[in-house]
């Protein structure tokens, strides 16, 4: 009967994981994860202030996005026209004239998708108009 007992002792240790080279192998993996989080280094945005602008050119092409997706655009200081999505580029580049160096600026409210300024944006891009920027506020908090 002997002989039973030890081959069901056998059949025990077989059937049963060595759980501690897995825990090994783990805890060294969070060590090593631990020191390099640190030293992996973010990507870092160079923004531009707007405190070194120039001063604001004398012909300045104004695209107002509302917060209802409506387009208008404004030349100098005239009064800002309604205008259709589909015919902005149009109309950008015969305000530019033949020399097409006149900037365009896009101005938005916060609460107006990103999607929509970046529509905007893309349209005028794609249709060959290189001046684009932004309005902003100078000297305003963010919030």
């Amino acid at each position: 009967m002997p002989a039973l007992s030890s081959r069901g002792a056998r059949r025990r240790t077989i059937n049963e994981i060595n759980m501690v080279p897995f825990i090994d192998v783990m805890l060294v993996l969070l060590i090593i994860f631990m020191v390099s989080a640190p030293l992996i280094t973010t990507g870092l945005v160079d923004l531009p202030s707007i405190g070194k602008a120039k001063q604001q050119p004398d012909h300045v092409i104004q695209i107002i996005v509302g917060t209802d997706d409506r387009v208008r655009i404004k030349l100098d200081q005239l009064e800002p026209e309604n205008i259709a999505f589909n015919r902005l580029a149009e109309r950008v580049k015969k305000a530019q004239g033949k020399d097409g160096n006149s900037p365009v600026v896009i101005s938005a409210d916060k609460s107006v998708k990103y999607e929509s300024v970046v529509k905007v944006m893309d349209v005028l891009q794609s249709s060959g108009v290189t001046r684009i920027g932004l309005a902003v506020k100078s000297g305003a908090t963010g919030g």
